[in-house]
């Protein structure tokens, strides 16, 4: 497990989901309620229509690159990234290394090697990216928290002053959706299980001279990060404790003093299955004491369905989103979980 610190600020935020083409409209969204749970073109095991949360076709803009050898999934994944990693960069003057958080590299799906990937979403959301210095990440849900960690080293030791933080999965591939079908986790099937669902979300990070050096202004603040890693994960032979997640939070709580203000809101990586339930429950007693007793819990993918790896950096862009607006006004904690091992969490502030 390990802790780091010090802070960057939050200067771009972008986000393409099921409830929303952009921020505004995808915050707003989650915080009503709203859903977009449809029966998709897929049959399950039972020859029933697959429950999803995915982006009608319509919405998706056009493909910028050429789609001659391109999957079907890497293409969607393509088209979702548009509006949400150009919205997050408006105010980028040069290049920036992406670190961008996928799906883990387990359901078959087929992908360009990470440096053609990311020359391809540089063209086609018409951002400049620092390629020598951006990497994918292939961990799954803790995937986003996993790189903004490596974001925040980047920025701290000068070998970047703005970064792009990221995550962008599809549940939409026939071959995944049959394997979690096979293991009962997909609802409305399973009764332990989740709605498979889909986003892009980004962040610009940047250090605080910097910011102040090119106008930007910060709308949140990122402070610490934590990460863990849970040995009896749903995958392995070894006895799950639920000790990963919690390492996450003592490593973040770490380098915090004893007195620093209290957690007031909690966006969880509830997806509707049970473990990430179980884990929050061993994590929270553990650290209890750095808890509000007012404390505030969301779980946005009961809005969007469970966006895999593009779920964590969602939740950090929600979670700064209503520090902007001012909807939440204390320590806000930000913690998702991988179905292998990686466990992670950040804390943000209001600026």
């Amino acid at each position: 497990m390990s802790g780091f610190n010090p802070f960057v600020e939050v200067v771009g935020l972008g986000a393409t989901t099921p409830v929303g083409l952009d921020v505004p409209t995808t915050e707003t969204s989650v915080r009503a309620g709203l859903v977009r749970f449809v029966e998709a073109g897929i049959l399950n095991q039972v020859l029933e229509r697959q429950v999803a949360s995915f982006l009608a076709e319509r919405y998706l803009p056009p493909l910028e690159v050429d789609g001659t050898r391109l999957s079907n999934t890497w293409i969607r994944m393509l088209r979702l990234s548009t509006y949400a990693l150009a919205e997050a960069c408006v105010g980028l003057t040069g290049p920036a290394p992406l670190l961008l958080a996928i799906s883990e590299d387990r359901w078959g799906i087929q992908l360009p090697a990470s440096r053609v990937m990311l020359e391809q979403l540089a063209r086609q959301t018409g951002v400049r990216l620092d390629i020598a210095n951006s990497r994918v990440y292939r961990h799954g849900g803790a995937g986003g928290i996993l790189a903004l960690r490596d974001a925040m080293r980047l920025l701290s030791t000068g070998h970047a002053s703005t970064v792009i933080v990221g995550g962008l999965d599809t549940f939409n591939h026939p071959r995944r959706l049959a394997v979690l079908d096979s293991e009962d986790r997909l609802r409305p099937r399973g009764t332990d299980s989740f709605i498979p669902g889909e986003a892009a979300s980004f962040l610009l990070l940047s250090t605080p001279a910097a910011a102040r050096r090119c106008g930007l202004e910060p709308v949140a603040r990122i402070t610490h990060v934590g990460v863990g890693a849970e040995r009896g994960h749903r995958y392995a032979e070894e006895p799950y404790l639920g000790d990963g997640l919690a390492h996450a939070f003592q490593a973040l709580f770490a380098g915090m003093p004893g007195n620093a203000p209290k957690v007031h809101c909690v966006f969880a990586g509830f997806n509707g299955e049970s473990l990430p339930t179980k884990e929050w429950g061993v994590a929270y007693l553990r650290n209890a004491e750095r808890f509000s007793e007012a404390l505030r819990i969301e779980h946005p993918a009961d809005c969007v369905g469970d966006a895999g790896a593009a779920l964590g950096p969602l939740m950090l862009v929600l979670a700064a989103e209503r520090l902007r607006a001012g909807h939440l006004k204390g320590p806000t904690l930000v913690w998702s979980t991988s179905d292998l091992e990686a466990r992670a969490a950040a804390l943000m502030l209001p600026t």
